[in-house]
């Protein structure tokens, strides 16, 4: 069994950030969301992962290289365009031959792994099966309709949903896929989508299964869903301090401090982690917070926010539910002399809030 991660797309929702950088590669508790889903696949048993890659190909081959430190071989598949996920499979069948695959998009976060959805799917065989959650609002997502727990339809970002049954994003599949995805044609919106293919199957009477999974699931392709993400990684570390923390500072709760570290006269209040090298000085880090490597904290109150490699926050008063990239400077805006400049007529009356 092989698997396909997907990991091109632009990353539009999390701009500026992914200007620069891949969405994938957007550190969670300091680590690249990508190596979660990496290590998941590394767990469930599976060794050889094609990896499908776009515009920031060079910094996710950098990152993962040959794939060895997570215990898999690694082959990068170039997409042009993200023309759908439908066309990643289409795009990836040399790669893929007539083995059984699992796809996982590079950017979803699952907690407790996929290695007994891969144990069973091993063991059943179904044609294909996917994963459903329950969602608030279903029509940012594939959806899936179940009558008596069977897959009747799926329906990609639905105006007036089924059902709120979303497809989060790891799906498995027999080579019967690969003729599906070639005879569906593109959606609307240009791309060819995975739900189009899934329904080809069930309209075929193939068998679909489908597991509704009650766990901790995220798409982080959003802001806010990235820090939800960074909150439930960091509550399950544990407190290591590695690097120096002087007398004059308090350290409060599960705090990981990485090696070369620096914390002097401040508080930290976990779940919390302080990078590589990472200085902070008279500030106060709060709950939820990972500060990446090579970081300078100054003079700073900062919670529950994400702060990427060599950035500096100085003289700050309250940062807080923030994404600050690489190399990112914030200080205090310099303070003008404060006057008042009027024009005005005759018998006029004026109050000023001083």
């Amino acid at each position: 069994m092989k698997a396909l991660v997907l990991s091109g797309g632009a990353g539009t929702r999390l701009r500026p950030i992914t200007h620069t950088s891949a969405k994938q590669l957007v550190p969670v508790a300091n680590k690249p969301v990508l190596f979660y889903g990496l290590e998941a696949i590394a767990e469930s048993g599976i060794r050889d992962v094609g990896i499908i890659v776009g515009d920031t190909a060079d910094e996710i081959m950098a990152a993962v290289g040959d794939g060895s430190e997570f215990g898999i071989s690694v082959t990068y598949i170039r997409q042009h365009a993200p023309l759908g996920l439908a066309h990643a499979v289409l795009i990836a069948r040399d790669y893929l031959g007539d083995d059984d695959f699992v796809m996982y998009l590079g950017d979803n976060f699952i907690v407790g792994g996929i290695r007994d959805l891969v144990d069973d799917f091993r063991q059943a065989r179904p044609d294909a099966h996917i994963l459903l959650t329950h969602v608030a609002d279903p029509r940012h997502f594939g959806v899936a309709e179940l009558v008596d727990g069977r897959v009747v339809s799926l329906e990609e970002k639905p105006q007036h949903a089924k059902s709120d049954l979303a497809l989060v994003g790891v799906y498995l599949f027999t080579p019967v896929v690969h003729e599906a995805v070639r005879v569906i044609t593109p959606s609307e919106r240009g791309e060819l989508e995975i739900t189009h293919a899934i329904q080809w199957l069930i309209d075929r009477e193939c068998d679909v299964r489908s597991t509704i999974i009650s766990g901790y699931w995220k798409d982080t392709g959003n802001v806010t869903d990235m820090l939800e993400v960074n909150r439930s990684v960091l509550e399950t570390i544990e407190t290591r301090v590695a690097g120096t923390v002087d007398a004059t500072s308090e350290i409060i709760g599960r705090v990981r401090i990485d090696r070369g570290a620096r914390i002097s006269g401040s508080r930290i209040v976990g779940p919390a982690v302080i990078g590589a090298s990472t200085e902070v000085v008279d500030s106060y880090v709060g709950p939820f917070t990972a500060i990446g490597e090579c970081c300078r904290i100054e003079d700073t109150e900062i919670e529950y926010s994400i702060v990427l490699r060599d950035s500096a926050l100085t003289g700050v008063r309250r940062v807080e539910a923030s994404l600050i990239g690489r190399g990112v400077e914030v200080t205090p805006a310099p303070r003008n002399p404060a006057a008042h400049r009027f024009v005005l007529g005759d018998h006029s009356k004026v109050q000023i809030s001083s």
